[in-house]
């Protein structure tokens, strides 16, 4: 990556925020570290799909006192502590230690996970302009492979290559309008033998020229300028989804979900909601040397997100 986000100016639009979600067969480990200029949070939350057991720690930080964000995709080591959790997001040789620790009344809880990044495995980095004064820089990286586990309480859930385990980045650094909207998806994981992965936007990218569509077929990115069209009921997120490029055919995929994770953040100045799903993807995607790979039950997740912020 080539961009440096140092965002001396924009009080108080700025947004940083490093998100990493870590997928295996069976369960699912979510760190947001981010801030907007006048608060910060920070969420560890663990998922066991199988049995439905779901824990999380939130903290808030007024102001994002104490919070430091690096000016570039892995410039630099996070340390955090707030409110009974200790999060490090460690770069080392090959790849991206991440450890939490929670210690409080409610919730214990260790995670130690290596995400490597392979050499020449390649990522997305992409400016989208919204006006000369508001833009957003954002980096994502999927089928990063993943070892490592998380314990919660005295039970140990482990990543491996065994139950095909990825990690994915969003990596984002921006001055931001007040009123926003987006919808993501991302996936990783292995068909026939391959490992596939996307990552797929909306609606905060739209008009604009950019986007952030890839697709990531055993570690070589291919990029896809237009436009997605996105089918989704918002009265039921738990129907199926679809998400198509209509004009190119490079992406044509039905999300099933598994899981809604319905969230509402009202502080009055910042007001969020978010519909995130857990599940699978199935369609086919088009790599840039015109290959047509199918994808079968690819795991997952998309989101709609509404923002005043």
């Amino acid at each position: 990556p080539l961009h440096r986000c140092a965002l001396p100016a924009g009080w108080p639009r700025r947004k940083r925020w490093e998100f990493w979600g870590v997928l295996a067969d069976t369960h699912l480990l979510r760190i947001t570290y981010g801030c907007t200029d006048y608060i910060g949070t920070l969420t560890i939350t663990f998922l066991d799909t199988e049995s439905g057991e779901r824990v999380e720690h939130a903290s808030l930080v007024p102001l994002a006192w104490g919070m430091d964000f690096p000016d570039r995709v892995a410039g630099g080591d996070i340390r955090f502590s707030a409110g009974g959790a200790r999060l490090e997001i460690v770069e080392e040789e090959g790849g991206t230690r991440l450890r939490a620790h929670v210690d409080t009344r409610a919730l214990q809880l260790e995670a130690d996970v290596f995400v490597a990044l392979p050499a020449g495995h390649e990522t997305l980095g992409v400016v989208i302009p919204w006006a000369d004064d508001t833009f957003q820089y954002t980096a994502k990286h999927n089928t990063r492979p993943a070892s490592g586990f998380v314990r919660v309480g005295h039970a140990a859930h482990v990543f491996s290559a065994e139950n095909h385990a990825f990690g994915i980045l969003d990596f984002g650094r921006g001055v931001w309008p007040y009123d926003t909207a987006w919808n993501w998806a991302a996936a990783s994981g292995v068909q026939d033998g391959r490992v596939v992965g996307f990552n797929l936007g909306g609606k905060w990218t739209d008009g604009t020229g950019m986007t952030e569509n890839a697709v990531c077929v055993d570690g070589r990115l291919a990029k896809i300028g237009e436009d997605l069209v996105w089918e989704y009921d918002r009265r039921d997120f738990r129907r199926p989804w679809r998400i198509c490029a209509p004009e190119s055919r490079r992406v044509d995929v039905r999300f099933t979900p598994a899981i809604d994770e319905h969230q509402n953040l009202n502080l009055f100045v910042v007001r969020t909601e978010l519909h995130w799903c857990l599940g699978t993807f199935s369609g086919f995607v088009v790599t840039d040397a015109g290959e047509r790979v199918e994808v079968r039950n690819l795991p997952g997740w998309a989101e709609e997100h509404l923002a005043r912020w």
